[in-house]
């Protein structure tokens, strides 16, 4: 598998950039939503992609690739943020009131992500065979519909109950399942193009006819 490794290594980046910008609550439009919003719904694209052309299983050790890498950025943090600062440092209360954030929003992204990404998967995998790899679109869109709405969720609950007005709060849910489901279907013809490309080059195109879909079962290979 030729693009596999590289595909994953995008997913792992762009969710753990999408953590460490989303301590920040921003307007765009009419949208209020954390920064994390602008970049996380490449993870379901990424994720959606994954599991349409490589099937559940390549999926699923990539979700946890990511699980992974969150928890060691969670747990940096946290550390680095309980030593002291050196002599004549003045920024700790800068490093806190940003970075500080972090590791509950991670924690916050590890159940939401966790719950996301495998309903996502789940989703995309039993469709195709029931469509019989026919209607990618109608795949893609649904699942990231109930996905994302799990997901939103449960991140904006864990991240910013009690640190935001509930108002505000209630906004940013809306606003980011909004804008992510939106950014979805706005890129639904390349999730095409790029389904296409990859099933091409790498000759395969998997169906999870016989796959054992516990999320907690770890493949020791890479066979199809």
């Amino acid at each position: 598998m030729k693009y596999y490794d590289f595909i994953i290594i995008l997913f792992v980046t762009v969710l753990l950039v999408s953590n460490v910008v989303s301590a920040k609550i921003l307007n765009f439009g009419p949208f209020t939503f954390d920064g994390g919003t602008i970049l996380f719904p490449v993870v379901y694209i990424l994720g959606d992609i994954l599991t349409e052309v490589y099937g559940y299983k390549k999926a699923r050790r990539t979700i946890w690739a990511g699980f992974a890498a969150n928890f060691l950025a969670a747990f940096v943090f946290i550390i680095v943020g309980k030593l002291p600062p050196a002599l004549g440092w003045g920024n700790q209360q800068a490093y806190e009131a940003i970075i500080g954030w972090i590791p509950r929003i991670v924690f916050a992204s590890l159940i939401a992500y966790w719950c996301g990404e495998f309903t996502n998967s789940f989703l995309m995998a039993k469709m195709k065979i029931a469509t019989r790899g026919r209607w990618l679109f109608t795949r893609t869109i649904s699942s990231t519909m109930v996905a994302e709405g799990i997901d939103t969720a449960i991140f904006c609950a864990l991240a910013f109950f009690g640190k935001i007005p509930n108002s505000l709060l209630l906004s940013v849910i809306i606003s980011n399942y909004i804008f992510k489901t939106g950014f979805e279907v706005l890129f639904t013809p390349f999730t095409y193009i790029i389904v296409a490309f990859l099933k091409r080059k790498e000759g395969i195109d998997v169906y999870d006819y016989h796959t054992n879909f516990n999320p907690f079962k770890l493949d020791k290979d890479y066979e199809r």
